[in-house]
């Protein structure tokens, strides 16, 4: 999603205490970002504008969260949802961290000290061009660098209003040894999540009468 340049995105995530502005020295010590240091983490790859990240975490206050994107301007109001969905929770986002960073090279700020225990991926760009697939963010290449950091038995959860997105996914995930362990391609109708949070793609595309195709794999 393109959106456009947001001149207090940046002067504000630096001042935001949940902001890490250079996730590679966190790489192996993760853990110690956050205050409750025995909880688990989460990961979300591409949070956007936090929509979704806002509202798990602050409904999961016993699991530590971590949501990255490229863009200054969707980390901006990524920020921005979750101070004001935690504040109307009346709960302190301890255990979240928001960080920017190119995911093609996620093994630059993790490694498998810190074990990651689910990976959320949701409505990534499809990638529709032959040439361009390997960018998908399920392709075959990237569940190679999720593993090197994903706990045995670890997750992925996955979303996407793509048909061949989907499909192609199943096989990638099949291919790297990841065991597809539930499946939708009607989410809305076969919910697979307990406790399903729509993100904002999702909410538009559902609106559509799009069908929201959905998948859990365990490596």
């Amino acid at each position: 999603m393109r959106i456009r340049y947001k001149k207090w995105a940046r002067p504000e995530l630096e001042a935001s205490k949940f902001y890490i502005d250079n996730p590679e020295q966190q790489k192996g010590n993760w853990k110690h970002f956050f205050e409750n240091t025995k909880s688990p983490i989460h990961l979300e790859l591409g949070c956007g504008k936090g929509q979704f990240i806002s509202n798990l975490a602050s409904s999961n206050l016993d699991i530590n969260y971590i949501a990255i994107d490229l863009v200054d301007a969707m980390l901006g109001l990524a920020k921005r949802n979750v101070e004001q969905v935690y504040e109307e929770k009346d709960v302190q986002p301890n255990n979240i961290a928001l960080t920017r960073f190119d995911i093609e090279r996620i093994n630059l700020i993790f490694e498998p000290n810190d074990k990651i225990q689910r990976i959320y991926i949701n409505f990534c760009n499809p990638w529709p061009k032959g040439k361009h697939r390997k960018k998908r963010l399920t392709h075959t290449r990237q569940l190679e660098k999720y593993k090197q950091f994903l706990v045995e038995d670890g997750e992925v959860y996955f979303k996407t209003d793509d048909d061949d997105l989907f499909n192609s996914s199943l096989l990638y995930f099949e291919e790297c040894g990841f065991e597809i362990i539930s499946k939708t391609y009607d989410l809305h109708s076969e919910p697979i999540f307990e406790n399903n949070i729509e993100t904002e793609h999702e909410k538009m595309f559902s609106e559509q009468g799009i069908k929201i195709k959905a998948l859990i794999a365990r490596r």
